[in-house]
C-alpha cells in the first residue's frame, strides 16, 4: 500500500530531526561540521515547512524550535539572564523584501528603519557585568544555558575586565562574537599541518575548538578576537535604538562592527547589502553575511519573537563563492618540519576574486574520504575566504578515465623513507638532510619577520640548497661574494649586498632568531614573551617545561615542543655553529623597560611609507607595545593613508592621533 502524504511527512519529519540534531552536536559541541551552512539551512527549512503543515508533529524538543546545542562537560552551566535567540536566514533577496514588508505590517504603517552590519562567522557569547565589572563569560548553549568560558575569554585583549564610563550599568548582559582573525587561522592552519595535525576547516571552527580548551594558556596561543554588537538584561541602558547602543559599546571599551548601515527604506536596504558584500573581505574575520535589525528598541518590544528566533531580525547570507574546474594532477609538497602535503592542480578558474589553479588537499585521509581522483571535476571554494580548497566532487561527470592517487612511499624529493608520527595524520620524510626541508627553513629563517635577510629569495635559496653551498641555516654565513657571484642572475653588486645583509641579520633581536629557527608553534607573539621571559637563548633552552609554562601564553604542547626541540642533539649542534658565526643570541635585557614610550600602547592603521612591521620594532625598542585593536588603553594612534574603523574608533574615544610626519618629529632622536 503507497504511502500516505501525513506518513510520508511523519516518516520525512523524524528524518530530517535526526539529521539535524546530528549536525547540531558536530557544529556546536564538536566544532566538527560536515556540511555547509546553506545545506544545513535547506534541512531545517524543510523540517520547518513539514511541521508547518502538521503542526502536531513538532515535538516541544525539535531542532525548530531548540537554540545551538547543549552545554559541554568540562565547564560550568551558565543560565543566561535573557535567551540568546537565533535569527531566521536567508540567502534569497526576495526573502529579505518579505521580511521587511512583514515588519511594516506588522507596525501597521508605522515608519521604521533597519539597522545592517556585517554578520560575523564565529562563536556567539554572553558577558555578564555587575557594577561594572565581569563577571562570567558563557556560550549561547542551548539559547538558555551555555558554557562558562570566562578564564578563555580573559586572555582576549579586546574584552574590557572593566567598562571604561561611570556610571556603569548595575547588571548588564553584553552580547557578541568570538573570532579567529583570518591571518591568524591561515598561520594555524599552516602550522597544524607542518606538525601533522588535523587543520581547521574555517575560522569559526577555529575558534569554537579554541574556547573548547580546558587550559587558557592554550586559548591565549590562538589569539582570538571579538566584536560586540548587542545587549541581553540590562539595568540603566541609555540606548533607545541599535545605533545609539553601538555608540554606548564603543563609549565602555568594547570593539564593534566596523560599520553599521541605516536604511529607511526596502532601496537602501539592498544597497547597504550590496555594498557590504563588496567591503566584507577587507574584513580581518570573516563574514558570512548581513545582519538585519529594527533599529528601535520600543518597536523590536512590539514585534517580539517565536521560541527561537526574534521577529524584528534576520540573517541574510552572502552564497559561498564556488566554481567548477578539472583536477589535471596531484603534486606533493614538502615542508620545514618534512609533512608531505597533497596539492591539486587545477584548470585555472575565478573564484572569490582570484584566479585559483592551485588547492590544498591536507593530506592523504582528506583524499580517501571525499573520494578524489585525478581528472575528476570539482567544485573549488575559498576556505574560510582564505585558502583555495576542494570541497566536491562532481562524480556524475565521471568517464571512467579519472585515476585514484597513492601518496608516495619515499619522499618525492630526495628518496628518503616516509612514515607517520604516532597520533598524527600527516605522512613526513624522515630525512633531516632532504633538500626540500632545507629550501623552506632557509626561506622562513630569511623571511622578513624573520632574520629579514633582503635578496635571498625563492629562486637564489633554490640554487645555494641544489649546489649544497648550506646544509643549515647557519651555513648562510659564511657565504662571500666570490662563492654567490657564480650564482645564475648574481652580479657582483648583487652578491655584495646580499652579503652584506647576512652579515647584518647577526646583530637582529633575540625574537627574530627563535622565530626564525621555525620551531613547532612558535610564532612571532609567543618569540616575543620568550625573549622577554628568558633573555637569552642560552637561559631559554635550558628551561624545563614547568619554567616555559610560567611564560604568558605559553601552553602545555608548546612547553614540550621547545623542550623536545632543544633536546635534540642537530638542534644543540645548530645553536653552537650560530654562536660561531657571531649572531646575537640575547643579551639577558630583554624587552626594554627604559625607552621613552615605555608603558605606552599603540595601535597602527592604514597605509604607511614603510611596511608596519618597521615602525612596530621601533616601537617596542623603545618599551612600547603594539596591539592589534583600538580600547581605552590604547595610548596613541599610528594612522597612514585610508584608515579605517580603527582610526574612527580613536577618534570617539578620544585617543591621539599621530601621522607618519608627526610620529618621526617626535621621536626621530630615538634610536631605530
Amino acid at each position: 500500500m503507497a504511502e500516505s502524504n501525513r506518513d510520508q511527512a511523519i516518516r520525512r519529519s523524524a528524518e530530517l530531526r535526526a539529521q539535524l540534531n546530528r549536525h547540531n552536536q558536530l557544529y556546536y559541541e564538536q566544532a566538527q561540521p560536515e556540511i555547509s551552512d546553506l545545506a544545513y539551512d535547506l534541512l531545517l527549512r524543510e523540517l520547518r515547512e513539514l511541521e508547518a503543515a502538521h503542526p502536531d508533529l513538532a515535538p516541544p524538543d525539535s531542532p525548530t524550535r531548540i537554540v545551538g546545542g547543549r552545554p559541554l562537560a568540562g565547564f560550568a552551566p551558565v543560565a543566561h539572564r535573557m535567551p540568546m535567540l537565533s535569527l531566521d536566514n536567508t540567502y534569497s533577496k526576495e526573502e529579505v523584501t518579505t521580511f521587511h514588508a512583514r515588519v511594516a505590517r506588522l507596525l501597521e504603517g508605522e515608519p521604521f528603519q533597519l539597522a545592517i552590519e556585517p554578520k560575523i562567522d564565529g562563536v556567539a557569547l554572553s558577558l555578564f557585568y555587575e557594577e561594572g565589572r565581569l563577571v562570567t563569560a558563557a556560550t549561547r548553549g542551548d539559547g538558555r544555558t551555555g558554557d562558562d568560558v570566562t578564564r578563555n575569554i580573559l586572555t582576549i585583549a579586546t574584552v574590557p575586565r572593566v567598562l571604561a564610563t561611570r556610571p556603569a550599568p548595575g547588571q548588564i548582559e553584553v552580547r557578541g562574537e568570538v573570532f579567529m582573525p583570518k591571518a591568524v587561522f591561515a598561520d594555524l592552519n599552516r602550522l597544524r599541518e607542518e606538525a601533522g595535525e588535523e587543520p581547521f576547516v574555517n575560522p569559526r571552527n577555529a575558534a569554537a575548538g579554541s574556547l573548547k580548551q580546558l587550559d587558557p594558556r592554550l586559548v591565549a596561543e590562538r589569539r582570538l578576537d571579538a566584536r560586540f554588537y548587542g545587549v541581553g538584561a540590562a539595568e540603566g541602558l541609555a540606548a533607545t535604538g541599535q545605533q545609539e547602543l553601538v555608540a554606548e559599546l564603543g563609549a565602555w571599551g568594547f570593539c564593534t562592527s566596523e560599520r553599521v548601515w541605516v536604511a529607511h527604506n526596502l532601496a537602501e536596504v539592498l544597497a547597504a547589502l550590496a555594498e557590504l558584500d563588496g567591503l566584507r573581505h577587507e574584513f580581518a574575520y570573516q563574514t558570512d553575511g548581513a545582519v538585519l535589525k529594527v533599529d528601535a528598541f520600543a518597536q523590536r518590544e512590539r514585534l517580539g519573537s517565536t521560541a527561537k528566533a526574534p521577529r524584528w531580525a534576520m540573517a541574510f547570507k552572502f552564497k559561498a563563492e564556488q566554481a567548477e574546474t578539472r583536477l589535471r594532477e596531484i603534486t606533493v609538497q614538502v615542508g620545514r618540519t618534512g609533512v608531505l602535503t597533497p596539492v591539486a592542480g587545477l584548470d585555472p578558474v575565478f573564484v572569490g576574486g582570484t584566479s585559483v589553479s592551485r588547492a590544498t588537499l591536507h593530506n592523504e585521509d582528506e583524499i580517501r574520504r571525499k573520494d578524489i581522483r585525478i581528472g575528476d571535476t570539482v567544485v573549488v571554494e575559498k576556505a574560510g575566504e582564505i585558502i583555495p580548497a576542494v570541497i566536491a566532487v562532481r562524480t556524475d561527470l565521471r568517464t571512467g578515465a579519472e585515476r585514484e592517487f597513492v601518496m608516495p612511499e619515499c619522499c618525492p624529493v630526495c628518496a628518503g623513507r616516509t612514515g607517520r608520527q604516532p597520533g598524527e595524520v600527516a605522512l613526513r620524510c624522515l630525512n633531516p638532510g632532504c633538500p626540500a626541508q632545507l629550501r623552506r627553513r632557509v626561506l622562513h629563517f630569511a623571511a622578513r619577520g624573520a632574520m629579514a635577510i633582503d635578496g635571498l629569495g625563492e629562486a637564489l635559496v633554490d640554487q645555494i640548497v641544489e649546489r649544497g653551498l648550506v646544509r643549515d641555516v647557519a651555513g648562510l654565513y659564511p657565504l662571500d661574494i666570490a662563492t654567490l657571484n657564480g650564482l645564475d642572475r648574481m652580479a657582483e653588486k648583487s652578491a655584495s649586498n646580499l652579503v652584506t645583509a647576512i652579515s647584518a641579520s647577526k646583530s637582529q633581536p633575540l625574537w627574530r632568531l627563535l622565530f626564525g629557527l621555525g620551531i613547532p608553534g612558535v610564532g612571532i607573539s609567543a618569540a616575543r614573551d620568550l625573549d622577554e621571559h628568558f633573555g637569552t637563548l642560552d637561559a631559554l633552552a635550558a628551561a624545563p617545561v614547568t619554567e616555559l609554562r610560567v611564560v604568558r601564553d605559553i601552553g602545555e604542547v608548546m612547553a614540550r615542543s621547545l623542550r623536545n626541540w632543544f633536546d635534540d642533539p642537530a638542534n644543540r649542534n645548530l645553536i653552537e655553529a650560530l654562536r660561531t658565526a657571531g649572531l646575537n643570541l640575547g643579551s639577558g635585557s630583554g624587552k626594554p623597560k627604559d625607552g621613552v614610550l615605555r608603558d605606552t600602547v599603540w595601535v597602527l592603521t592604514g597605509t604607511l611609507s614603510r611596511p608596519r612591521g618597521e615602525f612596530a620594532e621601533k616601537i617596542r625598542m623603545q618599551g612600547g607595545t603594539v596591539s592589534g585593536s583600538v580600547s581605552r588603553k590604547t595610548s596613541y594612534v599610528l594612522a597612514g593613508e585610508s584608515a579605517g574603523s580603527k582610526l574612527d574608533q580613536a577618534i570617539k574615544l578620544g585617543i591621539p592621533v599621530l601621522d607618519e610626519a608627526e610620529f618621526e618629529r617626535r621621536f626621530s632622536s630615538n634610536p631605530d
